[in-house]
């Protein structure tokens, strides 16, 4: 995705009151600290190197990859994540000295790429040679920029940077393979078993089913989930990228939930604009049930699984209103 010029309301507020007070009051005013409450597992380490079971210290630009990262990493690993606040873009965020400084002294770095993170990037990019491990979601899925970035709504993507980040974890520190190996099969087994059943029961029960939605941010899901989006793309990616959608396809979205075309209507309530506002409420009005989703952890404190799980089932409680089962 490309830099997107305009968000939401506060979204907006927020950047204009941050870019008048300037780089140094972003970084004593805004919430995206690089210590993220979710990402955060272990004392820093002293060396250079995770070799005999010191720390490895990993930096990850949004909260989504970091608090898998934490998770799997478990004691062996120190992760602070950059975007950790839910109401900063991370398209637009303007990084701070502390940011490069986290990024400067990271022995593993994880960005999304795909145009979502440029000024991740930018940063890694001063401080090129450093030995320093470098994942990249979009590379790693096959995505490239200009394609939709928000792989972390993709569970087949989601499950492949768990297997990266794992290998990478045991490359970094071979003589803990064993307990990263072991915290991958728990973490895949056990802790996102909630997830994978929401994700194979709605698939199982919906799969087919066609539904809209704001913004390109639910296409991925709706992938994984095997549902249908009726949406244009060209409204989907106008939204995504912050500019105007055209009166046709406005029209055409209207037209699709006025002759219940669409079965449930998703949106993403961190980009709400007014036209997005106009469509949930004719959704609501015409009896179409509505879900909601985010862009970051939200609440910032949740775990990845947590805030998708809670997703899932408003998606799967919206579907089964619309199906009356």
């Amino acid at each position: 995705m490309k830099a997107i010029p305009s968000r939401t309301v506060s979204r907006r507020a927020l950047r204009l009151v941050l870019g008048a007070a300037g780089v140094v009051a972003l970084a004593a005013t805004s919430a995206c600290s690089t210590s993220s409450p979710v990402a955060s597992t272990a004392p820093a380490s002293s060396g250079n190197s995770a070799a005999g079971g010191e720390v490895i210290k990993v930096v990850a630009a949004e909260n989504f990859w970091g608090s898998i990262a934490a998770q799997l990493g478990g004691s062996h690993v120190q992760v602070d994540s950059i975007i950790t606040n839910p109401d900063t873009d991370p398209h637009s965020y303007e990084p701070t000295a502390a940011d490069a400084r986290t990024v400067t002294t990271a022995q593993f770095s994880i960005v999304n790429g795909i145009g979502y993170d440029a000024w991740a990037d930018k940063l890694l990019a001063t401080n090129p040679g450093s030995g320093r491990t470098e994942l990249k979601v979009g590379d790693l899925v096959g995505i490239k920029p200009g394609g939709n970035p928000h792989r972390w709504y993709s569970p087949d993507n989601v499950h492949q940077v768990i297997e990266a980040i794992t290998a990478d974890y045991k490359k970094i520190d071979p003589a803990n393979a064993d307990y990263f190996d072991q915290r991958k099969t728990a973490f895949e087994t056990q802790t996102l078993a909630p997830y994978n059943k929401l994700i194979s029961d709605i698939k199982a029960k919906y799969a087919g089913t066609p539904i809209g939605a704001s913004e390109s941010i639910v296409t991925p899901l709706a992938e994984g989930l095997g549902l249908k989006m009726l949406t244009p793309e060209s409204f989907l990616d106008a939204m995504s990228e912050g500019t105007d959608p055209t009166a046709a396809d406005k029209a055409t979205i209207d037209q699709q939930i006025r002759t219940k075309q669409i079965k449930v209507y998703v949106y993403n309530s961190q980009n709400s604009t007014p036209d997005v506002v106009a469509q949930v409420k004719l959704a609501k009005s015409e009896g179409i049930p509505v879900a909601t989703v985010t862009e970051t952890l939200a609440p910032a404190g949740d775990t990845f699984q947590q805030w998708q799980v809670t997703e899932l089932q408003g998606i799967e409680a919206a579907l089964a209103e619309a199906a009356g089962k």
